[in-house]
């Protein structure tokens, strides 16, 4: 058995608040978990670009009796996303010792940066729908969300051969999360079954011409009188999210740095000794870009 020594307590710390920052991360995104997410623990530097590639589409051919193949070039498509976000969140903690004997107060000092990492991510997705430039918005600003245009979206997607196994999500805000719960035919027990019954009981709407419906804090809004809120409905791989590993720090500069890494998606917490407060600092930080990747598999829904 290993000797306790400071250096790989301290290496034990750092383990111990990455295990349980990237799960709570995790649970605050909406937005990135529907995109497609692309992630390599190789290590990459804010400013470099990541090629991601987007699959071809062929022709079927009707072969005749005795006829040949029609031999087929596709071209492999491709989508840069460049890594122009370096997110951090910084904290200090005055006894870490403390904090670790106490797990609760680990998840009360960790919680904020989680968060503030989230709302970042989310609000850089979000911001992408005026990328969306290949079908026509549906929807009028200021006007409240109805069946007609939710069916107008989900035809619009289907119209651009979005898969039909793929599934399909509208995120909105809160108003529109609201206005959409209480279409009649949607809400009610006796139109919509068990669905309407869950609807307005317990204020989920579930999924709804086919698409999955989520809200978030963070929908893209322009304007004052009236305010157009522009909601996004896409297929999965109309965006991607690309994240790549940061550098551990110079050895002998006294940081020590963990990699917390699931579901396709890492970030890198780094703890270090502030001698002016006499305080231990964590920074929890990610590297990440975020790009339409088809641009016919997204539609602004307005409201």
């Amino acid at each position: 058995m290993p000797a306790i020594t400071s250096a790989n307590l301290a290496n034990a710390i750092v383990k111990l608040v990455a295990a349980d920052a990237l799960p709570a991360l995790m649970g605050n995104l909406v937005m990135g978990n529907l995109v497609n997410r692309d992630y390599e623990p190789t290590l990459a530097q804010a400013g470099d670009t990541v090629n991601v590639p987007i699959p071809p589409t062929l022709v079927a051919n009707n072969i005749a009796e005795g006829g040949t193949v029609q031999t087929q070039n596709p071209n492999l498509g491709n989508a840069q996303i460049i890594l122009n976000t370096h997110a951090e969140a910084t904290f200090q903690i005055p006894d870490v010792t403390k904090v670790l004997a106490v797990p609760d107060l680990l998840r009360l000092y960790m919680q904020p940066a989680v968060v503030a990492l989230a709302e970042r991510i989310e609000s850089d997705l979000l911001s992408l729908y005026p990328l969306f430039t290949s079908n026509a918005a549906v929807g009028t600003g200021g006007t409240p969300i109805t069946e007609t245009v939710v069916d107008a979206a989900e035809t619009t997607l289907f119209a651009a051969k979005a898969p039909a196994s793929a599934a399909k999500y509208l995120v909105v805000d809160s108003g529109t999360y609201s206005q959409l719960r209480q279409i009649p035919r949607f809400s009610e027990f006796n139109t919509a079954g068990e669905a309407g019954l869950r609807a307005l009981v317990d204020g989920a709407v579930g999924k709804m011409k086919d698409f999955y419906i989520f809200r978030s804090q963070f929908v893209a809004k322009t304007g004052s009188s009236p305010v157009t809120t522009h909601n996004l409905a896409f297929a999965r791989d109309a965006i991607g999210l690309v994240v790549r590993r940061l550098p551990q720090p110079l050895p002998g500069t006294g940081a020590i740095a963990e990699y917390a890494e699931l579901g396709n998606f890492g970030m890198r917490v780094t703890m270090s000794y502030q001698p002016n407060t006499l305080a231990q600092q964590f920074t929890v930080d990610v590297l990440y870009g975020a790009g339409v990747l088809r641009n016919s598999f997204g539609v602004q829904v307005n409201s």
